[in-house]
């Protein structure tokens, strides 16, 4: 069974880091590019950052470049999202997904989402 699990949300002080950790069971990630997206009350969810599948090379939104970074670790099937400079109009939860082969491929999977605050 396909599965993602994400895991190292929490509550951060504005200028604070955290590090989000995507594990994958159940399927390799080699073949997958996968996604963080992120979702804020009212809001729709929307796209954070991507490593492609094929090559490594990543995406990043307009609002988090420079301040996110993403990573994987083919041998712990688990990709990262390194969060520094946090504000408080990063706070939601954030899912990592599992794209089939390019950043701009469908969705296989989904994780069940970790929570972030941002929050003085």
């Amino acid at each position: 069974q396909l599965q993602l699990v994400e895991s190292g949300g929490g509550l951060v002080q504005p200028g604070g880091s955290l590090r989000l950790s995507c594990a994958a069971s159940g399927f390799t990630p080699v073949y997958y590019s996968i996604s963080w997206f992120r979702q804020a009350p009212g809001k729709e969810r929307e796209g954070v950052s991507c490593i492609s599948a094929r090559d490594s090379s990543t995406d990043y939104a307009d609002s988090v470049k420079g301040r996110f970074t993403i990573s994987k670790d083919n041998a712990k099937n688990a990709v990262y999202l390194q969060m520094n400079s946090l504000k408080p109009e990063d706070t939601a939860v954030y899912y990592c997904a599992a794209r089939r082969f390019t950043c701009s491929g469908s969705v296989a999977v989904w994780g069940q989402g970790t929570q972030v605050t941002v929050s003085s």
